[in-house]
């Protein structure tokens, strides 16, 4: 019997633009089913340097991410073959001692900044999604989120954004937006987009006699 190949569908935009929504809203509409979550955050490097020198690293950039180790795992999935994924720790600006075991599944959504950034990682996917979202709805949602859930200060995060985040946003992200299938204003609130990108997955599950 013949093991049809999961759907990869990648989701991206610049920071707090609102790509985790849009993919956690497709993972809901699909509660239920083989569907799994692979973060590209997961993937930033480990490093030896001193707290104070991780902290001023740009994590916004590509060299930030071990994307080798992301292309091996993803293939791994789409093989149906299980993986000890990475886990990334904000607070200490490292990757985590512990791993967290994923088992394949028939809908694979990748979701970060730079996953159109990288020829290989394109052509593993099936639906191409970029989150396009206004820069100053952007840093609003970046305040909130890292004060509240990452417990940075304010200042801290202004000049982390206006010094890296905001420049590689310009230069390496938004110019992905070019090899989107679908784009996507406002984020999770723009339902329509969705309810049209759920309506192709399960056209493509169906084809590939996925669907329950």
């Amino acid at each position: 019997m013949t093991v049809q190949k999961p759907i990869v569908i990648g989701v991206t935009g610049g920071s707090a633009s609102g790509k985790t929504s849009v993919s956690r809203a497709i993972f809901d509409h699909f509660s239920g089913h083989s569907l799994l979550l692979l973060e590209q955050d997961s993937y930033y490097k480990h490093s030896d340097l001193p707290f104070e020198e991780r902290r001023k690293i740009n994590y916004d950039h590509p060299l930030a991410f071990d994307t080798p180790l992301l292309h091996q795992q993803l293939r791994q999935l789409i093989n149906r073959e299980a993986v000890d994924k990475p886990v990334y720790d904000y607070a200490d600006h490292n990757r985590a001692k512990q791993v967290v075991h994923v088992a394949p599944k028939d809908v694979i959504i990748v979701e970060g900044i730079l996953i159109l950034a990288d020829e290989e990682l394109r052509n593993l996917m099936d639906i191409k999604v970029y989150v396009d979202t206004d820069d100053d709805i952007r840093i609003i949602r970046r305040i909130r989120r890292d004060m509240k859930e990452r417990g940075r200060a304010l200042d801290d995060i202004i000049g982390q954004y206006l010094k890296t985040v905001k420049p590689s946003y310009h230069q390496f992200i938004e110019p992905t937006k070019r090899y989107a299938d679908i784009i996507v204003p406002e984020g999770g609130r723009n339902t329509v987009a969705i309810d049209l990108l759920v309506t192709k997955i399960k056209d493509i599950l169906t084809t590939r006699g996925l669907e329950d």
